[in-house]
């Protein structure tokens, strides 16, 4: 039996998912902080460039976002491997991500030159915005390869159950682009070109540290694209799963911004609370997937099952812990983003959906970990698009259509969690996600 799990009884002591989970909200909560320096920096050289920023990050945060398979993914796999004490394959399986990392980014920064000017243009509505878009751009792109070599990094360290060298790296590459930032921006007088350079170095600096770490390993360095196919069958499902997670969020903030100026500015308030939460809420669920693959991966199905009966204890805890903050603060929290009355009054309509949902949202993100690290990606993709197509798509367009506002909107993200709840809830009380074995 692996050390990588306790093999005395089914749970593993609370420290070792903390050592996991702390590092991990840490790299999770990097790139959003450094997004706010980066507007902070910007923002002082007028509306222009600051929407120029605006556009152009989207685009490229859409790279992350959609191509997270390469850290969950590689976690799950890795985390197999590791768990059946081959430690070198593990290790192989991030330098295949690694590759795919490679080759995906080159695709991503070709096709973003090429497609920068027309996106912009569309996501702008405006020729100035997207030229100060493209101009940012053309420049940030350079760091896609980077970014998803990166991904690749934190998911096969943290599969080797090391989270704290990819907080460091992550932290690192950030820290020092914060401090670039600025003197690109103002000193060196480069405008919002100096924001894209410094984030470029950024993305250097971390996917450095990741590719040193990984030839210090002394495993083999080629290329094997039986391997990488096999990551891109687990890509496929999470991508697929992402692009609902993307059409349920773009639809609600359409329906938003239709119904008034201030339910959209209320909705852009609470749903930048909820993904801030999320962050929290996923560091439990990302030692999951490395706890629940080591041990899947060491033949014990029983050792498996209780670090899930674990996790999800204290996603349910955490939840439980963040509704009643977010209850206590409710009548003073929304008054740090904005003075404006009219959004102020449409707050509460979102505000109470967002409480209730944190112990349901604790349980869901924990079991999603658990089923990433099983490599149960499949099922995932599926019970996903069913909750998006039955609960929260409809009830959004209903909500333009009959006018509820953000009522219908919320309504339709609460049972888009409860349909999630059901579908995790009930695969992790049967069989079907506890397949053994240094590969599923």
């Amino acid at each position: 039996m692996s050390e990588t799990v306790e093999t005395a009884g089914e749970k593993v002591p609370a420290r070792r998912v903390l050592g996991l989970a702390v590092p991990a909200l840490g790299v999770l909560a990097a790139e959003p902080l450094y997004v706010l320096v980066d507007t902070a920096v910007v923002g002082h050289l007028g509306a222009l460039p600051l929407a120029g920023l605006a556009v152009g990050g989207v685009v490229l945060a859409q790279v992350s976002t959609q191509l997270t398979f390469l850290s969950y993914g590689t976690t799950s796999r890795t985390a197999r491997l590791h768990g059946a004490g081959r430690r070198a394959e593990a290790v192989s399986e991030g330098v295949q991500a690694t590759w795919l990392a490679v080759l995906v980014g080159l695709v991503v920064l070709g096709a973003g030159q090429l497609l920068a000017g027309p996106v912009a243009r569309v996501l702008s509505g405006s020729d100035e915005v997207a030229a100060a878009a493209v101009s940012w751009l053309r420049i940030a792109l350079f760091g896609a390869p980077l970014i998803l070599i990166t991904m690749a990094g934190n998911g096969w360290m943290r599969g080797v159950q090391d989270a704290v060298r990819p907080l460091r790296y992550v932290l690192a590459g950030n820290g020092i682009s914060a401090v670039l930032c600025p003197l690109l921006v103002y000193v060196a007088d480069w405008g919002l070109e100096g924001s894209a350079v410094a984030n470029v170095v950024a993305q250097v600096i971390s996917a450095g540290l990741f590719l040193r770490a990984l030839v210090a390993e002394k495993v083999s360095l080629k290329p094997h694209p039986k391997v990488m196919r096999a990551q891109l069958g687990l890509g496929r499902d999470l991508v697929l799963r992402s692009l609902a997670f993307q059409a349920c969020f773009v639809s609600a903030a359409a329906v938003a911004a239709r119904t008034s100026t201030a339910a959209v500015g209320a909705h852009q308030i609470v749903l930048q609370l909820w993904t801030f939460l999320s962050l929290v809420l996923d560091s439990v669920a990302i030692a999951a997937q490395s706890l629940v693959g080591a041990a899947l991966g060491a033949g014990s199905a029983r050792q498996a099952r209780g670090v899930a009966g674990q996790i999800t204890r204290y996603g349910l805890i955490m939840g439980c812990f963040l509704g009643v903050v977010f209850a206590a603060v409710s009548q003073v929290l929304p008054h740090a983003f904005t003075s404006d009355p009219g959004v102020l009054g449409e707050v509460p309509h979102a505000w109470w959906f967002f409480v209730a949902l944190q112990p349901i949202a604790g349980v869901v993100f924990a079991l999603d970990g658990v089923l990433l690290g099983a490599g149960d990606a499949a099922f995932l993709r599926t019970a996903t698009l069913v909750s998006a197509a039955l609960g929260f798509l409809p009830l959004i367009w209903a909500s333009l259509g009959f006018g509820w506002g953000l009522t219908g909107i919320w309504t339709g993200l609460s049972l888009f969690m409860v349909l999630r709840l059901t579908a995790v809830v009930a695969r992790w009380r049967s069989d079907g996600w506890t397949v053994i074995g240094a590969v599923r």
